[in-house]
């Protein structure tokens, strides 16, 4: 499920479905939204009626009015009622920020006030969700570009609702996904591209940095919301849990295969994007959004294959097979594959998806009559190879030089398999 709901005008519009609590609930899908700006959207568009197809009924818009007055709002329909909760109070001028200051912390800072500032709209903007939710009824909130005002409300909710603090920061950081569409607009509409740093990003450092602020300054999320919006925060997440909160599905139905084609290398991009946010959000420092382009994916299929996944008609992952890899292994025999960039959809691929996509990598490699899978992971990655090596990999060696057309040679663990004939 890529989180991005396509529409022609806008960027950043994402369902806050599927994330899941610890206790093995999930949000419910197609009730809790978040966008950047609805002003943009224009009645008798494809747009419009993709919006209204949505069934929203709460349109909570947390921009200033002058930013309404030059920008616009969502159009007025009948079938939803609008809001205007500007929660920002200190307005920053973040185009006048020298080259060298580190967004990040800059960031934070600037959610801090907000949270201290706009106590009065958050509050009102946890009671319009609250309502939406007890009514079953979908509610979207929003700002210019998705990202601050939307992503502290986000992390607001989520937080109650009891996901884990490093889910938020991967939904904050899915931003990036937008980031080029959004600079794209940005550079068309104003004739040159924006000047400040960290235009339209969401660099999970931000999220990680005011999430640990907040719980340095008030203990937690409850207690910010006990002592600062004057809410009764246990009251108020058990409403929210209640409602917006279901059992996982139990059942799911079989994964299917299919050989990607050309025309599936930007999903793929897209997929392995979304997979290298996540590891960030966790303290992962292994793969990076925008290192493989759909020409790197093109010439896989070229030169070996790659496999797309799906549960029914929903993507759940994909990997690459090729059939020689020097740069890890070095010169050998055609005696095996070489299985790279195992990817899953996180939050809502079926459970072992990872496994079953091995099992039929090991599959596809057996046909061609090779004894043996490889693969490798970075040595600094014990978790993956503790995974790997329950799939029944063994480790057989370390490439400590492996470059993988970064121009940075790395240090990988090398994992074998012998297949059964």
């Amino acid at each position: 499920m890529d989180r991005h709901i396509p529409f022609d005008a806008l960027h950043n519009f994402r369902d806050l479905g599927g994330y899941t609590t610890p206790d093995g609930r999930r949000v419910r899908p197609g009730l809790l939204y978040r966008a950047d700006s609805l002003g943009k959207l224009r009645q008798g568009t494809e747009d419009w009626t993709r919006f209204l197809s949505l069934d929203v009924r709460t349109v909570v818009d947390l921009r200033h009015p002058w930013e309404i007055e030059k920008r616009g709002r969502v159009p007025e329909d009948a079938s939803f009622s609008y809001h205007n909760l500007s929660i920002e109070h200190r307005p920053y001028n973040q185009p006048a920020l020298p080259p060298e200051l580190d967004p990040g912390p800059y960031l934070a800072e600037r959610y801090m006030e907000v949270a201290e500032d706009g106590t009065k709209e958050l509050r009102r903007a946890l009671e319009l969700v609250v309502a939406a939710a007890e009514s079953a009824e979908p509610l979207v909130f929003h700002c210019a570009s998705g990202k601050d005002r939307t992503g502290q409300l986000a992390a607001l909710v989520l937080s109650l609702l009891g996901i884990p603090d490093e889910t938020i920061i991967e939904d904050y950081s899915l931003t990036e996904l937008a980031t080029p569409a959004m600079l794209a607009a940005w550079t068309a509409r104003e004739g040159h591209a924006p000047t400040w740093l960290g235009f339209g990003r969401a660099p999970a450092t931000v999220m990680r940095t005011y999430l640990a602020a907040m719980n340095a300054r008030y203990g937690s999320t409850e207690s910010y919301v006990t002592r600062e919006l004057s809410l009764d925060a246990s009251e108020l997440a058990s409403r929210l849990r209640t409602s917006l909160l279901e059992p996982r599905p139990t059942t799911w139905a079989p994964l299917t295969y299919r050989r990607a084609t050309p025309a599936d290398a930007r999903t793929l991009v897209r997929l392995r994007d979304t997979a290298a946010l996540r590891q960030l959000a966790r303290g992962i420092d292994q793969w990076k959004p925008g290192e493989k382009d759909e020409t790197h994916f093109r010439t896989r299929m070229q030169q070996g294959e790659v496999w797309l996944a799906y549960a029914d008609s929903h993507q759940t992952g994909a990997y690459e097979l090729w059939w020689d890899d020097p740069a890890a292994w070095g010169p050998r025999p055609a005696d095996a594959g070489y299985i790279h960039r195992l990817m899953t959809v996180p939050h809502t691929s079926p459970p072992g998806t990872g496994r079953h996509l091995l099992t039929h990598a090991e599959s596809r490699i057996t046909a061609q009559g090779r004894p043996y899978a490889r693969l490798d992971c970075l040595a600094s990655n014990p978790r993956l190879r503790t995974y790997y090596e329950s799939a029944g990999y063994r480790v057989v060696g370390e490439q400590q030089a492996k470059d993988g057309g970064t121009g940075s040679p790395y240090t990988v663990t090398l994992l074998e398999k012998r297949l059964k004939d």
